[in-house]
């Protein structure tokens, strides 16, 4: 999949901007704040309907302006996908996907699959357990609809059962029958997102393992544990025995909500025994891992966008993620970076064709 033109209006910093973009390495170099990040961002908006950075759609709006609106021209197997996407302040985000706009924005993700690497990943390691479910959801999302309606499906019946709770508590009252029937619901759902969750990290795992050695050129034992309650109990019976702790906190306590994955070098916490580098080389592995599982899963071959990593990395580490995409798995690669000249040296040695767009 290959996006050939970008168009931009007030899109964060931009007023008024266009790209005739090359099928293989597209690079944006300049100083730091001049728009190379939002670039890049604006094509992960175009395949998410959502930024990268701001999950507030309406302050990726200019400012000073009413509405953005960003424009791209796709080649998908030998045919043509115009996407649009706009926002106007006080109104629905819409995604036009040539000319037609989507009824649910969740039917557009995984038409345009595309994987993001950036320094701000280091969040997956330092954040909370929300950050690394999400990142988990989005990888299966992209090759399995039912699996991100499912999931939706689930959070909504979530709050309901959580708003009941609150209810409960301020009228002194409660009703198990009422309770009973989102329990229902939660298990049927959330039984569904468990299992996909475990078979997806049963394949993903051998994946990020080899990646990882390939990155790192060495025998590091590394691997991703799956931490969720539903592993040794049913969530109907999860729900039935935590109701008096759910009423006292007056949210549900215990689901597929509150699964973690568990980031490990040697067996131990990386965020706790994992040096910058080896923190930074097992995040890379994960998304290297994430592209090849969405290529496999969609037979198509994601976007790669590199987000200023060439900064926050060693030589060492840089020439093995230069290894890694000189070859035919890898398809169109964005990359930011703020210098020219060491953008333009990592480049030359991917022999791959490249346009240099100096930014500022």
């Amino acid at each position: 999949m290959i996006l050939k033109k970008l168009s931009l209006i007030n899109y964060k910093n931009f007023d008024s901007k266009n790209f005739e973009l090359d099928d293989k390495i597209n690079c944006f170099v300049g100083a730091n704040g001049i728009g190379k990040t939002n670039v890049l961002d604006a094509v992960y908006h175009l395949s998410f309907g959502k930024s990268y950075f701001n999950p507030i759609s309406t302050q990726n709006i200019k400012h000073g302006e009413e509405f953005f609106v960003i424009d791209g021209e796709f080649e998908k197997e030998d045919r043509e996908e115009k996407v649009v996407c706009s926002l106007k302040k006080g109104t629905k985000k819409i995604i036009k996907r040539n000319g037609k706009a989507y009824d649910r924005l969740s039917d557009h993700i995984g038409l345009l699959p595309l994987v993001m690497i950036s320094p701000s990943d280091r969040d997956l390691i330092i954040e909370g357990s929300d950050t690394r479910r999400k990142f988990i959801d989005g990888v299966i999302a992209q090759s399995d609809k039912k699996y991100l309606k499912d999931l939706i499906k689930y959070n909504k019946v979530l709050a309901q059962r959580n708003s009941l709770l609150k209810y409960f508590a301020v009228n002194r009252t409660f009703d198990s029958t009422t309770l009973s029937v989102y329990n229902d619901q939660l298990h049927g759902y959330g039984t569904d997102i468990f299992n996909k969750r475990v078979a997806f990290l049963e394949a993903f795992i051998p994946i990020f393992q080899e990646q990882h050695q390939i990155i790192t050129g060495n025998n590091e034992k590394v691997s991703l544990v799956y931490e969720s309650k539903l592993l040794n109990d049913d969530l109907s019976r999860l729900l039935e025995d935590n109701v008096d702790k759910d009423r006292a906190l007056q949210y549900t306590s215990v689901g597929t909500h509150k699964d973690d994955l568990s980031f490990q070098i040697e067996e131990h916490p990386i965020k706790k025994f994992g040096s910058q580098g080896q923190q930074k080389s097992f995040l890379i592995a994960l998304k290297f891992a994430q592209f090849q599982f969405i290529k496999e899963q969609s037979n198509t071959t994601p976007i790669l966008l590199l987000d200023d990593i060439f900064d926050k990395l060693d030589e060492h580490r840089v020439s093995h993620i230069v290894a890694l995409v000189n070859n035919e798995n890898f398809g169109q690669i964005f990359i930011s970076d703020t210098h020219a000249d060491r953008t333009e040296e990592v480049v030359k040695q991917i022999h791959q064709s490249y346009k240099i767009f100096k930014m500022g």
